[in-house]
């Protein structure tokens, strides 16, 4: 019961903005609200009808609450730049809710580009509800509250998890926290290019806003990250521009590559047992397609840290 009763704790006491004191939250469902751009609702609300049967297919049958997102939508620090690659924001699997920001610059109230604002906080949403609907399974260690498993990975008693860090300039990743979240960030991705190509949605003009736009619908390239301001430059736009860059490197990039290595021609069936594993728990029909391929314990011999010692996936 004590398990139960911290976990209770933690999501009663929600303080998801103590990481940002300079920046103003509102429920998303507020913020959608407020929106007088009739274009902008509608890229939210086919968004969420889309992301609502996609995922239901792969085995998720219910999304984050909206009253459990809180969105940045204003700052006091001038520099300070908003949207999905906003430092420290994101899921929050304690308190089952989720905190993200809006597109653009915080400090001024105005939306230069309300279709890309709607579109970036519908990634994060999307994103946010597959990291929600994933499986999980906590325990108490030494008094502390411990997720033992998340989706495909998990810890041994020693918290160590089951795949070992990527290494530095690593092209593909053999990580499964990579692994998982790149996989959310690609049906969260797939999402929004849905959307933007029903509503025949136009690249903004905007180096920025059209680097967001690409990034948003999953069209990034490595030539698109050729022209980055200097790390010098210290303003938000800069550093938001090096986060994404620096996502799609470690993230996007690296499990497109994995998909690519280990799926070949079948790279989207990879990932479509990756995604609902993820939400079952069940890893069974993954393990068996890696092993019809890449022969028995591919799973294992792919992914397994030799620092683990903790049970592999399916036992």
């Amino acid at each position: 019961m004590e398990l139960e009763e911290r976990l209770a704790v933690r999501r009663a006491t929600v303080a998801l903005g103590s990481a940002h004191p300079e920046v103003t939250f509102s429920l998303l469902h507020w913020v959608i609200g407020t929106w007088a751009n009739d274009a902008a609702r509608e890229v939210f609300q086919l968004g969420a009808t889309l992301l609502a049967g996609r995922y239901q297919r792969a085995g998720l049958h219910q999304l984050l609450p909206i009253d459990r997102v809180w969105v940045g939508i204003r700052s006091t620090r001038p520099d300070s730049f908003g949207g999905f690659h906003h430092p420290d924001q994101g899921y929050r699997h304690l308190q089952l809710a989720s905190m993200i920001t809006r597109y653009g610059r915080l400090v001024d109230p105005a939306v230069v580009s309300p279709e890309l604002v709607a579109l970036d906080l519908l990634r994060s949403y999307a994103h946010d509800c597959l990291h929600f609907g994933s499986f999980r399974e906590y325990r108490l260690q030494q008094g502390t509250v411990i997720r033992s498993r998340y989706g495909i990975n998990r810890r041994d008693d020693a918290g160590r998890t089951y795949s070992a860090p990527d290494q530095p300039g690593s092209l593909a990743t053999r990580n499964i926290g990579i692994v998982m979240e790149g996989a959310t960030d690609r049906e969260a991705r797939s999402v929004a290019r849905e959307v933007a190509a029903r509503l025949g949605l136009a690249e903004p003009a905007a180096p920025l806003d059209r680097l967001a736009f690409q990034d948003t619908t999953g069209r990034l390239g490595p030539a698109d990250f050729t022209g980055l301001p200097d790390r010098s430059d210290a303003g938000g736009a800069a550093r938001y521009q090096w986060a994404m860059a620096g996502y799609e490197r470690g993230v996007g990039g690296r499990y497109a590559r994995f998909l690519t290595e280990t799926g070949g021609e079948h790279a989207e069936v990879l990932h479509g047992l990756i995604v609902a594993a993820m939400i079952a728990g069940d890893v069974r029909a993954l393990l068996a397609w890696l092993d019809e391929r890449h022969g028995r314990g591919a799973f294992r011999r792919i992914f397994r840290s030799p620092v683990y010692t903790g049970p592999d996936p399916g036992e």
